[in-house]
């Protein structure tokens, strides 16, 4: 998903694909009228990398999390790593959608859109389906994940600016 993204054409990208490996991909993009400068990481759920993921999560703003609808082992996983990144960041809520990708796989499916949806909203998170194969959805899901970063920097900026007090003599 990410290399499709950040090299915005689906069809070359979708074949350059390894999902076994750590891969880091950068891309500069504008959402709303506003340059967004992304690092994209992605550890494809190798268990190898396990014990580096706290590091990975205390540096990350924002998270896709992303299950194979045809994977339910994938789906289930995903209530675990959301956990995962709640206590790493310490905090009771971040930026992060749930994506059920391979949608292009429909005979295949094992988990409905219907479930997705319902973890998603009782997780407190964005959700779409994908598929990586198609380019479907696939911008809307990080776009979606910006925004929510922007919401979250702006309510700190907020809530900063009204603790402080400040006295001009």
């Amino acid at each position: 998903m990410q290399v499709i993204f950040s090299l915005n054409d689906p069809i070359k990208s979708y074949y350059l694909i390894d999902p076994t490996i750590e891969d880091t991909h950068r891309k500069q993009c504008e959402i709303d009228g506003e340059v967004a400068f992304l690092e994209i990481l992605d550890t494809a759920g190798q268990e190898d990398y396990e014990t580096m993921r706290p590091s990975y999560i205390r540096s990350g703003e924002g998270f896709l999390l992303v299950y194979s609808v045809i994977d339910r082992v994938t789906f289930n996983n995903v209530q675990s790593l959301r956990d995962e990144i709640l206590i790493a960041k310490d905090s009771q809520q971040e930026p992060i959608i749930i994506v059920g990708n391979k949608t292009d796989l429909e005979e295949q499916r094992t988990v409905s859109t219907e479930e997705g949806y319902e973890l998603a909203c009782c997780l407190g998170c964005g959700f779409y389906e994908t598929s990586a194969k198609l380019s479907i959805n696939i911008e809307n899901a990080f776009y979606s994940l910006i925004r929510t970063m922007r919401e979250k920097r702006g309510s700190k900026i907020k809530k900063i600016k009204k603790k402080t007090n400040c006295i001009i003599l």
